[in-house]
């Protein structure tokens, strides 16, 4: 991926002096979703700041106005495309009656996670990418956790301690991602799915437990 900023005028890095408009906030949101977009669908290889001005239809200079800089824009992307899964897997889960089994939520959210969909397979590389480069780009695995770990703690039983509740949410976490992390690399469909179903019991024996 090339995250250069040499197309860039120096110093420019940071401007935003749209920041705190509602005119410029609307451009800038229009900018971010076309930016998205094309991350969605292209991917990460070759990410410039000349590629994102493409795709939002826009001058790079104009992107400098409203972003930090190529990093902060890859951001804002990244973080919008984890913002719409959550928004799905979250709403997967909690559909139907309250009171559903925390093994239940969490079988009705995989499959927004683990699907082909584009933007879906860019933030499994997104992890990839912090593992290669963790003084750059650690910090896409960190925001995951901090995106996804309340989400997850929403979902377990109500009578839980905090502790227990965040216990499990990890637990769930780490276990989820190394099955997408296994899916994108190996594509071993029956191991995974023979990993999810033991951890499906998993959860359903500590749920039980705090009966």
């Amino acid at each position: 991926m090339n995250t250069s900023t040499d197309d860039c005028p120096p110093g420019r890095a940071g401007y935003r002096r749209s920041a705190g408009s509602p005119r410029g906030e609307a451009r800038r949101r229009d900018l971010l979703d076309r930016v998205t977009d094309d991350l969605a669908a292209n991917g990460l290889v070759d990410f410039s700041l000349r590629r994102a001005a493409r795709a939002a239809g826009t001058t790079h200079k104009v992107l400098l106005y409203h972003f930090e800089g190529v990093d902060d824009l890859l951001k804002q992307a990244v973080l919008e495309l984890r913002d719409r899964r959550t928004v799905n897997a979250m709403a997967a889960a909690t559909a139907g009656p309250a009171g559903r089994a925390l093994a239940d939520r969490v079988r009705a959210m995989w499959p927004m996670l683990s699907g082909d969909d584009p933007g879906l397979r860019l933030l499994d590389q997104a992890i990839g990418l912090a593992m290669y480069d963790s003084d750059r780009y650690g910090w896409l695995g960190r925001e995951a956790s901090q995106l996804y770990l309340p989400s997850l703690v929403s979902l377990c039983p109500a009578d839980w301690s905090d502790q227990r509740k965040f216990e499990v949410a990890e637990m769930v976490l780490g276990v989820l991602r190394g099955f997408l992390v296994e899916w994108r690399t190996s594509r071993d469909a029956a191991g995974i799915a023979a990993g999810f179903e033991a951890l499906i019991r998993a959860l359903e024996r500590e749920e039980a437990a705090g009966e």
